[in-house]
C-alpha cells in the first residue's frame, strides 16, 4: 500500500484531484448516512419496541465513542499516515452496516443488539474522523474552506433529498402492502448503506496527502496545549453548550411525528427535505457570507432563528386539524433548514481556522471528545426527561363565549416531547451568551452583516422589479403598436 504514503508537497494538480476525490466520497458518505441513519434509523428503533430511554442511547452513540478519538492521534503520531488510518477505519465501520443487515435477514434482531453493532460502527468511526479532518485542513486552501465545504454539504444534500423521499415512498408502500416485509427492507438497506459506504473510502483513498507536521509530544501533554489556549477554550465552551442544548431536543422530534402525530414516513421525509432544500439554497451563501467577514457572525445570525425554531415546535399541535400542522411544521423546517445550513458550516470552519496548522489534529480531535461528553449525556437525559414527562401535561386555553358560541381555544400545549423542545430552546438561547468571548481574525458585528444582507436583498427586489417593470412596459407597448398597424 505504498501509493496511500503521504506526499513531501503537493501540486495545484494534486490538489485539485483531492477536492474531487473528498466530494465523491461526501456523496457515498451521504448515501451510506440515508439508508443507515437519521429518521430511518429512528423509525427502525420504534419498529423494534425502543423505549424513548433506548433511542437516547442510539443517537448517543456517535458522540459518545468519539473518547476513542485518541487513539487516532496515537495513530497518526505514530504511523504519520492520516489517509491510510481513515480509510482503514472507515471500511471496518462500514462493514459492521453490512452486519446488521445480514442479521435482520435471518431475523436476528432486537433494539440491544442494534445499538451493540452501532456502537461499533461509531468506535471505528470515531478513529476514522480525527485523522480525515486533520487531513483535510491541509488539503483544503483556506482562502476557499468555506465555499469549497459549502459545495460539497450542497451536493451531498442533494442527493439526501432524492434518496429520502424514495425510501420513504418504499418503506410506505411495503408497511401498506406486506408489513411483515418491513424490517427486512430495513435489512437491505443497511447492506446497501454499507457496501456504498465502503467504495467511498475507496474514492478517498485516491486523495492525495500531504506530511503530517503534528508535533511529537505525549500524548496527554498535547492535549492540554487546546485547553490552555483561551480562546480555544472558549469556543469548546460554547460548542459544548449548543451541541447539549440541541441534543435534548432534536433526536425526538422524529419519534413525537411517529409517535404522537402518527405521521407516515413519506410525510416526515418530505418534510425533512423541505428542511434540507432550504439548507441547499442558503449553504452557499452563508459560505460566501464567512469567508468574507466570519464564521463568528454567521452563528450570531442562525443561534437565535433555530432557538425560535424549537420553541415553535411547542405549538404544533394547537390546533385539531392536522392540515394547520403540517403548516407550521413546514415553516419550522424551513427556517430550521437555512439556520443550520449556516451554524453546521459555520462550527467546522470556525474549529479548523482556530486550530495550529502544526497541531490541527489535537486541537480538532479535543474539541470533539468534549463536545463528545456534552452532546452524548443530551439525549440520554433527553429520553429520561420524555419518561418523566409521559404522565405530566401542561396547557395554556382561551375561552370565547356568546348567546350563539361557546369555543375553546388551544393557546400551548405541553406533554411529554414539548417539555423538552421548551427546555432545549431555553438552553440554546443560554449557550449563545458564551459565544461573543470567542475571537475569530477578520470577525465583523453581526447587526453590520444584517444590514447588508437586507440592503442586497431590497437592491436586488428594487433592480428585479425595475427591471422586469421596464421590460414589460416595451413589450405592452410593442404589443399595442402591431394592434393598431393590424387595424
Amino acid at each position: 500500500m505504498k501509493w496511500l504514503e503521504p506526499k513531501a508537497a503537493l501540486t495545484e494538480s494534486d490538489v485539485k484531484k483531492g477536492l474531487r476525490m473528498v466530494i465523491g466520497d461526501g456523496l457515498a458518505t451521504e448515501a451510506m448516512t440515508v439508508l443507515t441513519g437519521g429518521t430511518f434509523l429512528i423509525a427502525l428503533a420504534v419498529l423494534l419496541g425502543a423505549s424513548n430511554f433506548q433511542i437516547g442511547v442510539l443517537v448517543a452513540l456517535p458522540t459518545l465513542t468519539n473518547i476513542f478519538q485518541l487513539l487516532s492521534i496515537w495513530l497518526v503520531g505514530k504511523y504519520r499516515n492520516r489517509r491510510k488510518i481513515s480509510v482503514v477505519f472507515s471500511i471496518l465501520a462500514r462493514v459492521t452496516l453490512i452486519a446488521i443487515g445480514m442479521l435482520a435477514v435471518f431475523s436476528i434482531y432486537s433494539a440491544n443488539l442494534l445499538i451493540t453493532f452501532l456502537f461499533f460502527f461509531c468506535f471505528f468511526g470515531s478513529i476514522a474522523g480525527p485523522s480525515w479532518n486533520s487531513w483535510m485542513k491541509d488539503l483544503v486552501p483556506e482562502n476557499i474552506l468555506g465555499s469549497y465545504f459549502a459545495k460539497r454539504t450542497r451536493t451531498a444534500q442533494i442527493l439526501n433529498v432524492i434518496l429520502s423521499l424514495v425510501l420513504a415512498v418504499i418503506l410506505d408502500y411495503v408497511k401498506s402492502i406486506s408489513p411483515r416485509h418491513e424490517l427486512t427492507t430495513y435489512a437491505i438497506m443497511f447492506i446497501i448503506g454499507g457496501v456504498v459506504g465502503i467504495l467511498g473510502a475507496l474514492i478517498l483513498s485516491r486523495a492525495p496527502e500531504p506530511v503530517s507536521s503534528l508535533t511529537n509530544l505525549n500524548l496527554f501533554k498535547l492535549l492540554k496545549q487546546p485547553i490552555q489556549n483561551k480562546n480555544f477554550a472558549r469556543l469548546l465552551i460554547f460548542n459544548s453548550a449548543w451541541v447539549f442544548a440541541l441534543n435534548i431536543a432534536i433526536p425526538f422530534f422524529t419519534v413525537y411525528m411517529i409517535r404522537t402525530l402518527n405521521l407516515s414516513l413519506i410525510y416526515i421525509v418530505g418534510l425533512t427535505t423541505i428542511g434540507v432544500l432550504s439548507s441547499i439554497l442558503t449553504v452557499q451563501i452563508w459560505g460566501a457570507l464567512a469567508d468574507k467577514y466570519s464564521n463568528k457572525t454567521i452563528i450570531a445570525i442562525g443561534g437565535p432563528i433555530y432557538a425560535l425554531c424549537l420553541i415553535a415546535w411547542c405549538f404544533v399541535e394547537i390546533s385539531t386539524r392536522m392540515y394547520m400542522n403540517i403548516f407550521i411544521l413546514i415553516f419550522i423546517y424551513i427556517a430550521s433548514g437555512i439556520s443550520t445550513s449556516g451554524i453546521n458550516l459555520s462550527l467546522t470552519n470556525i474549529g479548523l481556522k482556530l486550530a495550529p496548522k502544526e497541531d490541527a489534529i489535537v486541537y480538532l480531535t479535543a474539541r470533539n471528545i468534549v463536545t463528545a461528553i456534552f452532546s452524548s449525556i443530551a439525549p440520554v437525559l433527553g429520553g429520561w426527561l420524555a419518561d418523566f414527562f409521559t404522565t405530566r401535561h401542561f396547557s395554556i386555553t382561551a375561552q370565547w363565549i356568546s348567546p350563539n358560541a361557546n369555543r375553546l381555544f388551544r393557546l400551548l400545549v405541553l406533554h411529554e416531547w414539548n417539555f423538552l423542545f421548551l427546555i432545549g430552546a431555553l438552553l440554546a438561547l443560554v449557550a449563545l451568551q458564551y459565544l461573543p468571548a470567542v475571537k475569530e481574525v477578520g470577525e465583523v458585528d453581526k447587526d453590520k452583516v444584517i444590514r447588508i444582507v437586507r440592503t442586497n436583498v431590497k437592491t436586488n427586489f428594487k433592480d428585479y422589479f425595475l427591471i422586469g417593470g421596464i421590460i414589460e412596459l416595451q413589450e405592452q407597448i410593442k404589443a399595442l403598436i402591431r394592434k393598431r398597424l393590424r387595424l
